[in-house]
């Protein structure tokens, strides 16, 4: 493997030129620095990256924490920071935390000790993880989750307002008894859509019971457990908005073999868009994230914390659309 040395014997220069000429530096006279970008080229000549990284004191690496790499609302938004990340000179590497806050913490002291340039964060509810960051100096974006009580960039999205058009396009369609399930309580968007449903049922006059309500863990098999406890709480529900994509395959999977039709017997509409909403039969009522463009968002703002450190936070709230399909019209 060719060594600096090497290229600058090639170049018929000093080591030091050729390490100015590397980082880019203008000083460096013309012909010199051709000299030494055609021994590189000849050499095939690879820089010592941790090396550079050390003198630079920072990596061209972002940490990408998110809760659940199966879910692909989290693969869509993180191909948005990738593309982002990419032509701004950075390379991600991806986190799955699980939504567990002790394996997040275990990510954000790799973040921290591999001294990566940046960390964009989908947080699993312990707002102490982005409190390390924000101590060590490293530029943090949260995406999708607030974290309590952290003053830095964050791109999120409307999701009580998501969560009231749901609802409401389910009582506008004649249903009565319309239960929410929705994620884990110390999450912020299962909070936040939480609410918007509630404030939707009291909009039109409706109560809006505990009895009707399941929290849950944002995952398939937890979204077929809640289904399941309202169908056998007596009187069940007529419609059931679930707050995530997963829980919603969850809960239709329960309804399948409760032997209950959609939307005739119970009305479904979910949170967050599923590649193949449109191709089941009947095909599912979504509230659509803009997932793609939370994540170039994301990069974007985290892109900027780097260059300009001293910058007061800022919060970028992005828009849902309802998209209506069969789940949720009663015919």
């Amino acid at each position: 493997m060719a060594t600096i040395y090497d290229v600058a014997q090639r170049a018929q220069v000093s080591p030091a030129t050729v390490s100015r000429v590397l980082n880019g530096r203008s000083s460096v006279d013309p012909d010199m620095a051709t000299r030494v970008q055609e021994a590189v080229r000849e050499l095939d000549y690879r820089p010592n990256s941790v090396a550079r990284n050390l003198r630079r004191s920072r990596t061209t690496l972002w940490a990408v924490i998110i809760s659940d790499v199966g879910n692909p609302f989290f693969t869509a938004m993180v191909r948005g920071v990738e593309d982002v990340g990419q032509r701004a000179g950075y390379s991600v590497v991806l986190c799955n935390s699980d939504e567990d806050p002790a394996k997040e913490a275990q990510y954000v002291t790799a973040a921290l000790q591999d001294q990566m340039a940046g960390v964009i964060i989908s947080s699993s509810g312990d707002p102490a993880n982005v409190r390390r960051l924000i101590e060590a100096g490293t530029p943090v974006v949260a995406i999708d989750r607030q974290v309590s009580g952290a003053n830095i960039d964050s791109v999120l999205v409307d999701n009580e307002h998501g969560a009231h058009m749901a609802t409401e396009h389910l009582i506008e369609g004649g249903y009565h008894r319309i239960a929410c399930i929705t994620g884990p309580r110390k999450v912020s968007t299962a909070a936040q859509r939480l609410r918007g449903y509630q404030q939707a049922l009291k909009a039109h006059g409706f109560g809006a019971p505990a009895r009707l309500v399941r929290y849950s863990d944002y995952r398939e098999e937890g979204g077929y457990a809640a289904m399941a406890s309202l169908l056998d709480a007596g009187d069940p529900p007529d419609a059931v908005f679930a707050a995530n994509n997963l829980m919603t395959v969850g809960a239709l999977e329960c309804l399948v073999d409760r032997g209950i039709t959609v939307p005739a017997g119970i009305g479904v509409i979910g949170f967050d868009e599923i590649p193949w909403a449109h191709l089941v039969r009947p095909s599912l009522s979504t509230v659509s994230q803009p997932t793609y463009e939370l994540g170039r968002t994301a990069a974007m703002l985290l892109a900027e914390r780097i260059t300009e450190p001293d910058r007061p936070p800022s919060t970028v709230t992005l828009q849902t659309t309802l998209k209506v399909r069969e789940s949720s019209l009663r015919s």
